[in-house]
Protein backbone atom coordinates (compact mmCIF):
# COMPACT_ATOMS: atom_id res chain seq x y z
CA UNK A 1 0.00 0.00 0.00
CA UNK A 2 1.27 3.44 -0.90
CA UNK A 3 0.01 6.96 -0.50
CA UNK A 4 0.96 9.02 -3.53
CA UNK A 5 1.03 12.77 -3.04
CA UNK A 6 0.89 15.52 -5.62
CA UNK A 7 0.03 19.17 -5.97
CA UNK A 8 2.84 21.02 -4.27
CA UNK A 9 4.73 23.85 -5.87
CA UNK A 10 5.72 27.48 -5.75
CA UNK A 11 3.02 30.10 -5.27
CA UNK A 12 2.88 33.75 -4.32
CA UNK A 13 1.46 34.85 -1.01
CA UNK A 14 -2.31 34.99 -1.19
CA UNK A 15 -2.46 32.21 -3.74
CA UNK A 16 -3.91 28.72 -3.54
CA UNK A 17 -2.79 25.14 -3.96
CA UNK A 18 -4.56 21.82 -3.66
CA UNK A 19 -2.63 18.81 -2.42
CA UNK A 20 -3.76 15.30 -3.28
CA UNK A 21 -3.07 12.00 -1.55
CA UNK A 22 -4.16 8.88 -3.44
CA UNK A 23 -4.23 5.35 -2.06
CA UNK A 24 -2.41 2.90 -4.30
CA UNK A 25 -2.33 -0.87 -3.91
CA UNK A 26 -5.43 -1.34 -1.79
CA UNK A 27 -9.13 -1.72 -2.41
CA UNK A 28 -9.89 -0.18 0.96
CA UNK A 29 -10.66 3.50 1.27
CA UNK A 30 -9.42 5.95 3.85
CA UNK A 31 -11.00 5.72 7.25
CA UNK A 32 -9.07 8.66 8.65
CA UNK A 33 -6.46 10.99 7.25
CA UNK A 34 -4.07 13.64 8.47
CA UNK A 35 -1.94 16.23 6.77
CA UNK A 36 1.30 17.18 8.47
CA UNK A 37 3.93 19.69 7.48
CA UNK A 38 7.54 20.22 8.39
CA UNK A 39 9.56 23.32 7.74
CA UNK A 40 13.38 23.28 7.85
CA UNK A 41 14.62 23.29 11.42
CA UNK A 42 11.13 22.82 12.86
CA UNK A 43 9.18 19.92 14.24
CA UNK A 44 6.54 18.17 12.19
CA UNK A 45 3.16 19.85 12.74
CA UNK A 46 -0.33 18.42 12.38
CA UNK A 47 -2.17 20.72 9.99
CA UNK A 48 -5.54 19.07 9.43
CA UNK A 49 -7.33 15.79 9.87
CA UNK A 50 -10.58 14.02 9.36
CA UNK A 51 -11.26 11.31 11.89
CA UNK A 52 -12.94 7.93 11.69
CA UNK A 53 -15.84 9.52 13.51
CA UNK A 54 -16.36 11.97 10.69
CA UNK A 55 -15.08 15.14 12.31
CA UNK A 56 -12.48 17.51 10.92
CA UNK A 57 -9.88 19.39 12.89
CA UNK A 58 -7.42 22.11 11.95
CA UNK A 59 -4.39 23.75 13.45
CA UNK A 60 -5.18 27.27 14.60
CA UNK A 61 -2.65 28.63 12.11
CA UNK A 62 -4.64 27.34 9.12
CA UNK A 63 -8.26 27.57 10.29
CA UNK A 64 -10.41 29.34 7.77
CA UNK A 65 -7.78 28.98 5.04
CA UNK A 66 -7.26 25.22 4.61
CA UNK A 67 -9.90 22.56 3.97
CA UNK A 68 -9.42 18.81 4.21
CA UNK A 69 -11.67 16.53 2.18
CA UNK A 70 -11.80 13.16 0.46
CA UNK A 71 -13.30 11.50 -2.55
CA UNK A 72 -14.10 7.86 -1.83
CA UNK A 73 -14.68 7.08 -5.49
CA UNK A 74 -11.07 7.84 -6.35
CA UNK A 75 -9.71 6.95 -2.91
CA UNK A 76 -8.06 10.34 -2.70
CA UNK A 77 -7.73 12.84 0.10
CA UNK A 78 -7.21 16.53 -0.47
CA UNK A 79 -5.92 19.59 1.28
CA UNK A 80 -7.19 22.80 -0.28
CA UNK A 81 -4.96 25.66 0.80
CA UNK A 82 -6.11 29.23 0.22
CA UNK A 83 -4.70 32.60 1.22
CA UNK A 84 -1.27 31.06 1.51
CA UNK A 85 1.38 32.80 3.57
CA UNK A 86 5.17 32.52 3.48
CA UNK A 87 5.00 30.77 6.85
CA UNK A 88 3.06 27.95 5.19
CA UNK A 89 6.25 26.99 3.35
CA UNK A 90 7.08 23.40 4.28
CA UNK A 91 7.10 19.81 3.11
CA UNK A 92 3.58 18.43 3.44
CA UNK A 93 2.88 14.79 4.24
CA UNK A 94 -0.35 12.83 4.23
CA UNK A 95 -0.95 10.06 6.71
CA UNK A 96 -3.91 7.70 6.55
CA UNK A 97 -5.57 4.68 8.08
CA UNK A 98 -7.58 2.51 5.75
CA UNK A 99 -10.80 0.68 6.51
CA UNK A 100 -10.05 -2.81 7.74
CA UNK A 101 -6.59 -1.90 9.02
CA UNK A 102 -4.95 -0.31 12.03
CA UNK A 103 -1.75 0.53 10.17
CA UNK A 104 -0.93 4.13 9.36
CA UNK A 105 0.60 4.88 5.99
CA UNK A 106 2.64 7.90 4.93
CA UNK A 107 2.89 9.72 1.65
CA UNK A 108 6.25 10.63 0.20
CA UNK A 109 5.82 14.33 0.88
CA UNK A 110 5.34 17.29 -1.40
CA UNK A 111 7.02 20.69 -1.13
CA UNK A 112 5.00 23.86 -0.83
CA UNK A 113 6.86 27.14 -1.16
CA UNK A 114 5.09 30.45 -0.70
CA UNK A 115 6.94 33.56 -1.81
CA UNK A 116 6.30 36.99 -0.34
Amino acid sequence: VQLVESGGGLVQAGGSLRLSCTVSGSIFSMNAMRWYRQAPGKQRELVAEFTSGGSTNYADSVKGRFTISRDNASNTGYLQMNSLKPEDTAAYYCNAVLFGSIDRYWGQGTQVTVSS
